[in-house]
Protein backbone atom coordinates (compact mmCIF):
# COMPACT_ATOMS: atom_id res chain seq x y z
CA UNK A 1 0.00 0.00 0.00
CA UNK A 2 2.77 2.37 -0.80
CA UNK A 3 4.86 3.47 -3.74
CA UNK A 4 8.60 3.75 -3.63
CA UNK A 5 10.25 7.13 -3.80
CA UNK A 6 13.89 8.08 -4.27
CA UNK A 7 15.91 8.97 -1.18
CA UNK A 8 16.09 12.76 -1.10
CA UNK A 9 16.67 15.31 1.62
CA UNK A 10 13.43 17.06 2.52
CA UNK A 11 13.53 20.79 3.27
CA UNK A 12 10.02 21.98 4.07
CA UNK A 13 10.50 25.53 5.34
CA UNK A 14 6.95 26.54 6.11
CA UNK A 15 6.80 30.29 6.31
CA UNK A 16 3.23 30.06 5.03
CA UNK A 17 2.07 28.30 8.18
CA UNK A 18 2.12 31.49 10.20
CA UNK A 19 1.99 31.64 13.97
CA UNK A 20 -0.14 29.64 16.39
CA UNK A 21 -3.91 29.41 16.79
CA UNK A 22 -6.28 32.31 17.17
CA UNK A 23 -7.76 32.04 20.57
CA UNK A 24 -10.24 34.63 21.74
CA UNK A 25 -11.30 34.20 25.36
CA UNK A 26 -9.56 30.99 26.47
CA UNK A 27 -7.68 29.81 29.57
CA UNK A 28 -4.25 30.26 28.00
CA UNK A 29 -2.87 31.23 24.62
CA UNK A 30 0.67 30.83 23.31
CA UNK A 31 0.31 32.84 20.11
CA UNK A 32 -2.31 33.93 17.61
CA UNK A 33 -3.13 32.73 14.11
CA UNK A 34 -4.64 35.19 11.64
CA UNK A 35 -5.65 32.35 9.32
CA UNK A 36 -4.08 29.98 6.84
CA UNK A 37 -2.75 30.62 3.38
CA UNK A 38 -4.12 28.98 0.26
CA UNK A 39 -1.00 26.81 0.14
CA UNK A 40 -1.53 25.58 3.68
CA UNK A 41 -5.26 25.07 3.07
CA UNK A 42 -4.45 22.97 0.01
CA UNK A 43 -2.00 20.85 1.98
CA UNK A 44 -4.55 20.32 4.75
CA UNK A 45 -7.20 19.40 2.19
CA UNK A 46 -4.79 16.77 0.87
CA UNK A 47 -4.39 15.38 4.38
CA UNK A 48 -8.16 15.19 4.77
CA UNK A 49 -8.53 13.38 1.45
CA UNK A 50 -5.99 10.82 2.66
CA UNK A 51 -7.90 10.35 5.92
CA UNK A 52 -11.19 9.82 4.06
CA UNK A 53 -9.90 6.40 3.02
CA UNK A 54 -9.04 5.26 6.56
CA UNK A 55 -11.12 2.15 7.31
CA UNK A 56 -9.58 0.43 10.36
CA UNK A 57 -11.14 0.95 13.81
CA UNK A 58 -8.51 2.27 16.21
CA UNK A 59 -7.27 -0.39 18.62
CA UNK A 60 -8.27 0.79 22.09
CA UNK A 61 -7.37 -0.46 25.57
CA UNK A 62 -9.70 -3.25 26.63
CA UNK A 63 -10.21 -5.83 29.34
CA UNK A 64 -7.43 -8.14 28.19
CA UNK A 65 -5.10 -8.86 25.28
CA UNK A 66 -2.92 -6.20 23.67
CA UNK A 67 -3.02 -2.93 25.66
CA UNK A 68 -5.47 -4.49 28.12
CA UNK A 69 -6.05 -2.21 31.11
CA UNK A 70 -4.60 -3.66 34.31
CA UNK A 71 -4.24 -2.25 37.82
CA UNK A 72 -0.55 -1.87 38.58
CA UNK A 73 -1.13 -3.96 41.71
CA UNK A 74 -1.82 -6.94 39.41
CA UNK A 75 1.31 -6.36 37.33
CA UNK A 76 3.26 -8.72 39.57
CA UNK A 77 4.93 -11.23 37.29
CA UNK A 78 5.66 -10.21 33.71
CA UNK A 79 7.27 -12.39 31.05
CA UNK A 80 9.11 -11.03 28.04
CA UNK A 81 7.85 -13.30 25.27
CA UNK A 82 7.60 -13.74 21.54
CA UNK A 83 4.03 -13.51 20.31
CA UNK A 84 2.08 -12.56 17.18
CA UNK A 85 -0.79 -10.17 16.50
CA UNK A 86 -2.68 -8.87 13.50
CA UNK A 87 -1.34 -5.43 12.60
CA UNK A 88 -1.96 -5.41 8.86
CA UNK A 89 -5.39 -6.85 8.03
CA UNK A 90 -5.28 -10.60 7.44
CA UNK A 91 -1.62 -11.05 8.43
CA UNK A 92 -0.01 -12.18 11.68
CA UNK A 93 3.00 -10.10 12.70
CA UNK A 94 5.53 -11.63 15.13
CA UNK A 95 6.25 -9.25 18.01
CA UNK A 96 7.95 -9.07 21.37
CA UNK A 97 5.62 -8.36 24.27
CA UNK A 98 5.31 -8.05 28.02
CA UNK A 99 2.89 -10.87 28.93
CA UNK A 100 0.92 -11.02 32.20
CA UNK A 101 -1.67 -13.53 33.43
CA UNK A 102 -4.29 -12.04 35.74
CA UNK A 103 -7.81 -13.15 36.65
CA UNK A 104 -7.68 -15.92 34.09
CA UNK A 105 -6.88 -13.48 31.28
CA UNK A 106 -3.72 -12.86 29.26
CA UNK A 107 -2.49 -9.30 28.83
CA UNK A 108 0.13 -8.22 26.28
CA UNK A 109 1.83 -4.87 26.95
CA UNK A 110 -0.87 -3.98 29.48
CA UNK A 111 -1.76 -0.34 30.09
CA UNK A 112 -1.21 0.02 33.83
CA UNK A 113 -3.34 2.09 36.21
CA UNK A 114 -1.88 3.34 39.49
CA UNK A 115 -2.16 6.15 41.99
CA UNK A 116 0.59 8.39 43.27
CA UNK A 117 2.04 6.78 46.39
CA UNK A 118 1.35 3.21 45.27
CA UNK A 119 4.09 0.62 45.62
CA UNK A 120 5.20 -1.23 42.47
CA UNK A 121 6.41 -4.79 43.01
CA UNK A 122 7.20 -6.54 39.76
CA UNK A 123 9.14 -9.67 38.82
CA UNK A 124 10.48 -9.59 35.26
CA UNK A 125 11.17 -13.02 33.70
CA UNK A 126 13.09 -13.04 30.43
CA UNK A 127 11.79 -15.77 28.09
CA UNK A 128 13.55 -14.55 24.94
CA UNK A 129 17.05 -15.22 23.67
CA UNK A 130 18.37 -11.66 24.25
CA UNK A 131 19.19 -9.73 27.41
CA UNK A 132 16.58 -7.17 28.35
CA UNK A 133 15.40 -4.96 31.21
CA UNK A 134 12.44 -2.63 31.85
CA UNK A 135 13.10 1.11 32.04
CA UNK A 136 10.28 3.05 33.73
CA UNK A 137 10.45 6.09 31.47
CA UNK A 138 9.84 9.35 33.33
CA UNK A 139 9.65 7.88 36.83
CA UNK A 140 11.96 9.22 39.53
CA UNK A 141 13.09 5.91 41.00
CA UNK A 142 16.44 4.80 42.42
CA UNK A 143 18.99 3.52 39.93
CA UNK A 144 18.55 -0.10 41.07
CA UNK A 145 14.93 0.04 39.84
CA UNK A 146 15.42 2.45 36.93
CA UNK A 147 16.36 -0.20 34.38
CA UNK A 148 19.06 2.03 32.92
CA UNK A 149 20.81 -0.89 31.22
CA UNK A 150 23.87 -0.94 33.47
CA UNK A 151 22.44 -4.22 34.82
CA UNK A 152 20.30 -6.42 32.57
CA UNK A 153 18.33 -9.66 32.75
CA UNK A 154 19.98 -12.45 30.72
CA UNK A 155 17.94 -14.99 28.73
CA UNK A 156 16.17 -17.23 31.22
CA UNK A 157 16.91 -14.78 34.06
CA UNK A 158 14.71 -12.68 36.28
CA UNK A 159 14.77 -9.37 38.11
CA UNK A 160 12.63 -7.99 40.94
CA UNK A 161 11.54 -4.34 41.02
CA UNK A 162 10.21 -2.61 44.12
CA UNK A 163 9.61 1.15 44.28
CA UNK A 164 7.06 3.79 45.20
CA UNK A 165 5.35 5.98 42.61
CA UNK A 166 6.43 9.44 43.80
CA UNK A 167 5.90 11.41 40.59
CA UNK A 168 3.10 13.73 39.59
CA UNK A 169 0.09 12.20 37.88
CA UNK A 170 0.77 11.67 34.18
CA UNK A 171 0.98 9.10 31.41
CA UNK A 172 4.39 7.46 31.75
CA UNK A 173 5.61 4.46 29.80
CA UNK A 174 7.86 1.44 30.11
CA UNK A 175 10.19 -0.07 27.52
CA UNK A 176 13.45 -2.05 27.21
CA UNK A 177 16.86 -0.54 27.90
CA UNK A 178 19.53 -3.23 27.42
CA UNK A 179 22.33 -1.49 25.52
CA UNK A 180 22.94 -3.08 22.15
CA UNK A 181 19.31 -4.23 21.96
CA UNK A 182 17.22 -1.15 22.76
CA UNK A 183 16.15 -0.09 19.22
CA UNK A 184 15.24 -3.54 17.91
CA UNK A 185 13.40 -4.65 21.05
CA UNK A 186 11.32 -1.46 21.23
CA UNK A 187 10.68 -1.61 17.48
CA UNK A 188 9.45 -5.18 17.76
CA UNK A 189 6.86 -4.29 20.36
CA UNK A 190 8.25 -3.99 23.89
CA UNK A 191 6.54 -0.83 25.15
CA UNK A 192 3.36 0.22 26.93
CA UNK A 193 1.78 2.84 29.15
CA UNK A 194 1.57 3.59 32.88
CA UNK A 195 -1.13 6.01 34.03
CA UNK A 196 -0.53 7.58 37.44
CA UNK A 197 -3.41 9.43 39.08
CA UNK A 198 -3.60 11.93 41.94
CA UNK A 199 -6.28 14.27 43.29
CA UNK A 200 -5.76 16.92 40.60
CA UNK A 201 -5.95 14.31 37.85
CA UNK A 202 -9.11 12.80 39.35
CA UNK A 203 -10.66 16.26 39.60
CA UNK A 204 -10.03 16.93 35.90
CA UNK A 205 -11.62 13.63 34.88
CA UNK A 206 -14.67 14.39 37.01
CA UNK A 207 -14.98 17.99 35.83
CA UNK A 208 -14.90 16.99 32.15
CA UNK A 209 -16.68 13.62 32.57
CA UNK A 210 -13.79 11.65 31.03
CA UNK A 211 -13.64 7.86 30.72
CA UNK A 212 -10.53 5.96 29.60
CA UNK A 213 -11.02 4.34 26.20
CA UNK A 214 -14.12 6.42 25.40
CA UNK A 215 -13.63 10.16 25.93
CA UNK A 216 -10.01 9.80 27.17
CA UNK A 217 -8.02 8.01 24.49
CA UNK A 218 -4.34 7.08 24.60
CA UNK A 219 -2.59 7.35 21.23
CA UNK A 220 0.77 5.64 20.69
CA UNK A 221 2.35 6.99 17.49
CA UNK A 222 4.77 4.60 15.79
CA UNK A 223 6.19 3.97 12.34
CA UNK A 224 7.02 0.50 11.07
CA UNK A 225 8.16 -1.32 7.95
CA UNK A 226 6.77 -4.72 6.96
CA UNK A 227 7.78 -7.39 4.48
CA UNK A 228 5.34 -9.10 2.13
CA UNK A 229 4.36 -11.63 4.83
CA UNK A 230 3.51 -8.90 7.33
CA UNK A 231 6.65 -9.38 9.42
CA UNK A 232 8.41 -6.35 10.83
CA UNK A 233 11.54 -5.36 8.98
CA UNK A 234 14.39 -3.87 10.99
CA UNK A 235 17.80 -4.15 9.36
CA UNK A 236 19.52 -0.77 9.45
CA UNK A 237 22.65 -0.18 7.45
CA UNK A 238 25.45 1.87 8.99
CA UNK A 239 23.94 5.00 7.43
CA UNK A 240 20.46 4.19 8.73
CA UNK A 241 21.82 3.52 12.21
CA UNK A 242 23.56 6.89 12.10
CA UNK A 243 20.44 8.66 10.87
CA UNK A 244 17.87 6.74 12.90
CA UNK A 245 15.49 4.11 11.58
CA UNK A 246 12.25 5.53 10.16
CA UNK A 247 9.55 3.11 9.04
CA UNK A 248 7.49 3.65 5.94
CA UNK A 249 4.04 3.07 7.50
CA UNK A 250 2.41 5.20 10.18
CA UNK A 251 0.55 3.42 12.97
CA UNK A 252 -1.54 4.61 15.90
CA UNK A 253 -1.98 2.02 18.66
CA UNK A 254 -0.57 -0.51 16.17
CA UNK A 255 -3.43 0.34 13.80
CA UNK A 256 -2.72 1.51 10.26
CA UNK A 257 -5.10 4.06 8.70
CA UNK A 258 -7.30 4.25 11.82
CA UNK A 259 -10.54 6.01 12.62
CA UNK A 260 -12.61 6.54 15.76
CA UNK A 261 -16.04 7.93 16.51
CA UNK A 262 -16.47 10.70 19.05
CA UNK A 263 -19.34 12.80 20.33
CA UNK A 264 -19.50 16.58 20.20
CA UNK A 265 -17.84 17.16 23.54
CA UNK A 266 -14.38 17.68 25.03
CA UNK A 267 -12.23 14.65 24.22
CA UNK A 268 -8.86 14.02 25.85
CA UNK A 269 -6.01 12.47 23.87
CA UNK A 270 -2.95 11.17 25.76
CA UNK A 271 -0.28 11.00 23.05
CA UNK A 272 3.06 9.16 23.14
CA UNK A 273 5.66 9.32 20.39
CA UNK A 274 6.82 5.69 20.56
CA UNK A 275 8.90 5.84 17.37
CA UNK A 276 12.57 4.97 17.24
CA UNK A 277 13.47 8.22 15.48
CA UNK A 278 10.51 9.96 13.77
CA UNK A 279 9.14 13.31 14.98
CA UNK A 280 5.72 14.76 14.16
CA UNK A 281 4.21 18.22 13.85
CA UNK A 282 0.76 17.50 15.26
CA UNK A 283 -2.45 19.34 14.45
CA UNK A 284 -6.18 18.66 14.31
CA UNK A 285 -7.59 19.79 10.96
CA UNK A 286 -11.00 20.16 9.35
CA UNK A 287 -12.21 21.85 6.20
CA UNK A 288 -8.76 22.98 5.13
CA UNK A 289 -8.00 24.65 8.46
CA UNK A 290 -6.24 23.86 11.71
CA UNK A 291 -8.55 23.61 14.71
CA UNK A 292 -7.56 25.10 18.02
CA UNK A 293 -7.06 22.68 20.89
CA UNK A 294 -5.70 22.84 24.41
CA UNK A 295 -2.39 21.51 25.67
CA UNK A 296 -3.22 20.25 29.16
CA UNK A 297 -0.03 18.43 30.09
CA UNK A 298 3.39 17.20 29.09
CA UNK A 299 5.73 14.33 30.06
CA UNK A 300 5.48 15.01 33.77
CA UNK A 301 1.83 15.87 34.20
CA UNK A 302 -0.67 18.68 33.99
CA UNK A 303 0.16 22.30 33.24
CA UNK A 304 -1.05 24.97 35.63
CA UNK A 305 -3.73 25.94 33.10
CA UNK A 306 -4.74 24.84 29.60
CA UNK A 307 -2.76 26.39 26.77
CA UNK A 308 -4.61 26.98 23.51
CA UNK A 309 -2.55 26.16 20.43
CA UNK A 310 -3.19 24.76 16.98
CA UNK A 311 -0.04 22.70 16.36
CA UNK A 312 3.03 21.43 18.15
CA UNK A 313 5.96 19.07 17.72
CA UNK A 314 6.37 15.73 19.48
CA UNK A 315 9.65 13.83 19.33
CA UNK A 316 10.53 10.25 20.33
CA UNK A 317 9.91 9.60 24.02
CA UNK A 318 7.75 12.70 24.57
CA UNK A 319 4.12 12.72 25.68
CA UNK A 320 1.40 15.30 25.12
CA UNK A 321 -1.90 15.56 27.00
CA UNK A 322 -4.40 17.46 24.85
CA UNK A 323 -8.05 18.45 25.14
CA UNK A 324 -10.05 18.91 21.94
CA UNK A 325 -13.46 20.56 22.14
CA UNK A 326 -15.26 18.92 19.24
CA UNK A 327 -18.23 21.25 19.76
CA UNK A 328 -16.10 23.82 17.91
CA UNK A 329 -15.93 21.55 14.85
CA UNK A 330 -18.37 21.40 11.93
CA UNK A 331 -20.64 18.47 12.87
CA UNK A 332 -21.10 17.52 9.24
CA UNK A 333 -17.52 16.49 8.47
CA UNK A 334 -14.74 14.50 10.17
CA UNK A 335 -11.76 15.91 12.04
CA UNK A 336 -8.29 14.59 11.20
CA UNK A 337 -5.29 14.21 13.48
CA UNK A 338 -2.38 15.06 11.20
CA UNK A 339 1.32 15.62 11.06
CA UNK A 340 1.86 18.85 9.14
CA UNK A 341 4.79 19.28 6.79
CA UNK A 342 8.06 20.46 8.30
CA UNK A 343 11.78 20.39 7.59
CA UNK A 344 13.17 17.48 9.67
CA UNK A 345 16.63 19.09 9.45
CA UNK A 346 18.60 15.95 8.72
CA UNK A 347 22.32 16.27 8.16
CA UNK A 348 22.29 20.04 8.16
CA UNK A 349 25.90 20.01 7.03
CA UNK A 350 24.71 18.37 3.82
CA UNK A 351 27.37 16.39 1.99
CA UNK A 352 30.09 17.84 4.22
CA UNK A 353 28.56 16.12 7.22
CA UNK A 354 27.91 12.95 5.30
CA UNK A 355 31.50 12.73 4.12
CA UNK A 356 32.82 13.47 7.60
CA UNK A 357 30.69 10.65 8.99
CA UNK A 358 31.88 8.20 6.39
CA UNK A 359 31.20 7.56 2.69
CA UNK A 360 28.10 5.47 3.44
CA UNK A 361 26.49 8.49 5.06
CA UNK A 362 27.14 11.07 2.36
CA UNK A 363 23.86 12.74 1.50
CA UNK A 364 22.22 10.78 4.32
CA UNK A 365 18.49 11.32 4.62
CA UNK A 366 16.54 10.32 7.69
CA UNK A 367 13.90 8.43 5.75
CA UNK A 368 13.51 5.15 4.01
CA UNK A 369 15.77 3.78 2.38
CA UNK A 370 15.72 2.60 -1.20
CA UNK A 371 14.87 -0.99 -0.31
CA UNK A 372 12.77 -3.32 -2.42
CA UNK A 373 8.99 -2.93 -2.29
CA UNK A 374 7.37 -5.06 0.38
CA UNK A 375 3.62 -4.52 0.10
CA UNK A 376 0.75 -3.06 -1.93
CA UNK A 377 1.59 0.14 -3.86
CA UNK A 378 -1.46 2.31 -2.92
CA UNK A 379 -0.22 4.25 0.11
CA UNK A 380 2.77 6.57 -0.38
CA UNK A 381 5.82 5.98 1.75
CA UNK A 382 5.81 8.11 4.90
CA UNK A 383 8.87 10.33 4.64
CA UNK A 384 9.61 12.19 7.84
CA UNK A 385 8.46 15.79 7.55
CA UNK A 386 5.79 15.09 4.93
CA UNK A 387 2.21 16.19 5.56
CA UNK A 388 0.29 13.05 6.51
CA UNK A 389 -2.98 11.99 8.08
CA UNK A 390 -2.60 9.95 11.27
CA UNK A 391 -6.20 9.29 12.35
CA UNK A 392 -9.73 10.29 11.35
CA UNK A 393 -12.28 11.31 13.99
CA UNK A 394 -15.87 10.84 12.84
CA UNK A 395 -18.33 13.00 14.76
CA UNK A 396 -21.45 11.20 15.93
CA UNK A 397 -24.71 12.42 17.49
CA UNK A 398 -24.38 12.59 21.24
CA UNK A 399 -26.15 13.73 24.35
CA UNK A 400 -25.95 17.39 25.25
CA UNK A 401 -22.60 18.14 26.88
CA UNK A 402 -22.29 21.37 28.83
CA UNK A 403 -18.91 21.02 30.54
CA UNK A 404 -16.46 23.89 30.05
CA UNK A 405 -12.72 23.97 29.72
CA UNK A 406 -11.28 24.47 33.21
CA UNK A 407 -9.22 27.57 33.85
CA UNK A 408 -6.94 25.81 36.37
CA UNK A 409 -5.54 22.29 36.00
CA UNK A 410 -2.89 21.85 38.67
CA UNK A 411 -0.69 23.51 41.25
CA UNK A 412 2.35 23.32 38.99
CA UNK A 413 5.32 24.74 40.90
CA UNK A 414 7.42 27.43 39.29
CA UNK A 415 10.75 26.40 37.80
CA UNK A 416 13.72 27.19 40.04
CA UNK A 417 16.99 27.98 38.31
CA UNK A 418 20.50 27.86 39.72
CA UNK A 419 22.54 31.08 40.03
CA UNK A 420 25.67 29.11 39.09
CA UNK A 421 27.03 28.87 35.54
CA UNK A 422 25.32 26.14 33.54
CA UNK A 423 26.81 22.73 32.96
CA UNK A 424 27.45 22.51 29.20
CA UNK A 425 26.60 19.38 27.24
CA UNK A 426 27.60 19.58 23.59
CA UNK A 427 25.95 17.27 21.07
CA UNK A 428 27.87 16.32 17.95
CA UNK A 429 29.45 13.50 15.97
CA UNK A 430 32.97 12.22 15.56
CA UNK A 431 33.11 11.87 11.77
CA UNK A 432 33.23 8.08 12.10
CA UNK A 433 29.53 7.29 12.22
CA UNK A 434 29.10 7.95 15.94
CA UNK A 435 27.11 10.54 17.85
CA UNK A 436 28.81 12.16 20.83
CA UNK A 437 28.16 14.12 24.02
CA UNK A 438 31.01 16.49 24.90
CA UNK A 439 33.07 14.70 22.25
CA UNK A 440 32.81 11.31 23.94
CA UNK A 441 31.08 8.02 23.19
CA UNK A 442 29.04 6.07 25.71
CA UNK A 443 31.14 3.91 28.01
CA UNK A 444 29.05 1.98 30.56
CA UNK A 445 32.13 1.55 32.74
CA UNK A 446 32.77 5.27 33.15
CA UNK A 447 30.62 7.94 34.82
CA UNK A 448 31.24 10.96 32.62
CA UNK A 449 29.92 13.42 35.19
CA UNK A 450 28.64 13.55 38.75
CA UNK A 451 26.31 15.85 40.65
CA UNK A 452 25.56 16.27 44.33
CA UNK A 453 22.34 15.02 45.85
CA UNK A 454 20.05 18.00 46.46
CA UNK A 455 21.87 20.23 43.97
CA UNK A 456 19.90 22.47 41.66
CA UNK A 457 21.71 22.70 38.37
CA UNK A 458 21.21 24.42 35.06
CA UNK A 459 22.30 22.45 32.02
CA UNK A 460 22.91 24.06 28.63
CA UNK A 461 22.43 21.45 25.90
CA UNK A 462 24.10 22.70 22.73
CA UNK A 463 23.54 20.96 19.41
CA UNK A 464 26.06 21.43 16.61
CA UNK A 465 24.88 23.22 13.49
CA UNK A 466 26.02 20.32 11.31
CA UNK A 467 23.91 17.78 13.08
CA UNK A 468 20.43 16.30 13.37
CA UNK A 469 17.67 16.97 15.91
CA UNK A 470 18.20 15.07 19.18
CA UNK A 471 15.43 14.39 21.73
CA UNK A 472 17.50 14.25 24.92
CA UNK A 473 16.17 12.18 27.83
CA UNK A 474 17.47 12.04 31.39
CA UNK A 475 16.90 9.08 33.72
CA UNK A 476 16.01 9.53 37.37
CA UNK A 477 14.78 13.13 37.29
CA UNK A 478 12.36 15.37 35.45
CA UNK A 479 13.25 18.97 34.59
CA UNK A 480 11.97 22.30 33.30
CA UNK A 481 12.93 23.99 30.06
CA UNK A 482 14.01 27.58 30.72
CA UNK A 483 15.07 28.97 27.37
CA UNK A 484 15.79 28.14 23.73
CA UNK A 485 18.52 30.02 21.87
CA UNK A 486 19.55 29.92 18.22
CA UNK A 487 16.43 28.01 17.20
CA UNK A 488 15.76 27.39 13.50
CA UNK A 489 12.88 29.20 11.80
CA UNK A 490 10.42 26.32 12.06
CA UNK A 491 10.85 26.33 15.85
CA UNK A 492 10.75 30.11 16.25
CA UNK A 493 7.42 30.36 14.42
CA UNK A 494 5.78 28.13 17.05
CA UNK A 495 7.58 29.61 20.05
CA UNK A 496 6.55 32.04 22.74
CA UNK A 497 8.55 33.92 25.36
CA UNK A 498 12.20 32.85 25.75
CA UNK A 499 11.83 30.79 22.59
CA UNK A 500 9.84 28.11 24.40
CA UNK A 501 7.63 25.69 22.52
CA UNK A 502 4.22 24.64 23.88
CA UNK A 503 5.54 21.36 25.30
CA UNK A 504 8.32 23.27 27.09
CA UNK A 505 5.76 24.83 29.42
CA UNK A 506 5.46 21.92 31.85
CA UNK A 507 7.48 19.25 33.61
CA UNK A 508 9.36 17.11 31.09
CA UNK A 509 11.88 14.29 30.92
CA UNK A 510 12.76 14.65 27.22
CA UNK A 511 13.62 17.79 25.28
CA UNK A 512 14.07 18.07 21.52
CA UNK A 513 17.20 20.02 20.58
CA UNK A 514 17.39 21.12 16.95
CA UNK A 515 20.60 21.65 14.92
CA UNK A 516 22.35 24.86 15.94
CA UNK A 517 20.08 25.29 18.94
CA UNK A 518 20.98 25.60 22.62
CA UNK A 519 18.40 24.68 25.26
CA UNK A 520 18.73 25.66 28.91
CA UNK A 521 17.06 23.35 31.43
CA UNK A 522 16.75 23.38 35.24
CA UNK A 523 17.09 20.12 37.21
CA UNK A 524 16.58 19.55 40.91
CA UNK A 525 18.67 16.54 42.00
CA UNK A 526 16.88 16.13 45.32
CA UNK A 527 15.83 12.53 45.96
CA UNK A 528 14.97 10.26 48.93
CA UNK A 529 17.03 7.21 47.95
CA UNK A 530 19.85 5.79 50.06
CA UNK A 531 23.40 5.90 48.73
CA UNK A 532 24.91 7.08 45.45
CA UNK A 533 22.71 6.75 42.37
CA UNK A 534 23.76 5.84 38.84
CA UNK A 535 21.80 6.94 35.76
CA UNK A 536 22.17 7.73 32.06
CA UNK A 537 21.45 10.76 29.86
CA UNK A 538 20.91 10.02 26.17
CA UNK A 539 19.27 10.81 22.89
CA UNK A 540 15.88 9.11 22.54
CA UNK A 541 16.39 8.62 18.83
CA UNK A 542 17.25 5.08 19.79
CA UNK A 543 19.80 4.43 17.06
CA UNK A 544 21.59 7.65 18.04
CA UNK A 545 21.89 6.38 21.62
CA UNK A 546 23.32 3.09 20.38
CA UNK A 547 25.70 5.02 18.14
CA UNK A 548 27.27 6.71 21.15
CA UNK A 549 24.98 9.57 22.23
CA UNK A 550 24.61 8.48 25.83
CA UNK A 551 26.55 9.15 28.99
CA UNK A 552 26.51 7.69 32.46
CA UNK A 553 26.21 10.10 35.38
CA UNK A 554 26.14 9.66 39.15
CA UNK A 555 24.34 11.49 41.93
CA UNK A 556 26.60 11.53 45.00
CA UNK A 557 25.32 11.77 48.57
Amino acid sequence: MFQWMPTVTRRHFLGSLGALGAAGSVPGVLAATPGVSDTTAAAITGIEKEAAGFANPLRLPGGSGLYGVLPASEFREVHVVRSAIEVLPGRRTPILAYAVESGGKTFLNPALLARRGDEMRVRLINDIDQPTVIHWHGLSVDSRNDGNGLNVVPPGGRMDYAFALRDRASMYWYHPHAHGYIPQQAYHGLASLLFVEDDEEAALRKELDLALGDSEIPLVLQDREFDAQGRLRYAPTAAQSFGGWVGDRLLVNLTERPFIQAGRRIVRFRILNGCNARSYRLAFVQGGRRLGFFLAGTDGGLLARPLRIDQTFISPGQRLDVLVDLREADPGRPVTLASLAFDPMHAEGGHDMGQAAGPAMAGMDHSQHGAAPTAEPSTPMAMEGDARALMRIDLKPSATYERRMPTVLSSLPAAITSPNPPRRLRLGHNGQGNWTINGGLFDPKVAALSVQRGARETWLIENAERSMPHPMHIHGFSFRVIERLGSPALVRELAGARGLLPQDQGVVDTVHVWPGESVRIAIDFTHPHAGDQDYVFHCHSLEHAEAGMMLRYTVKI
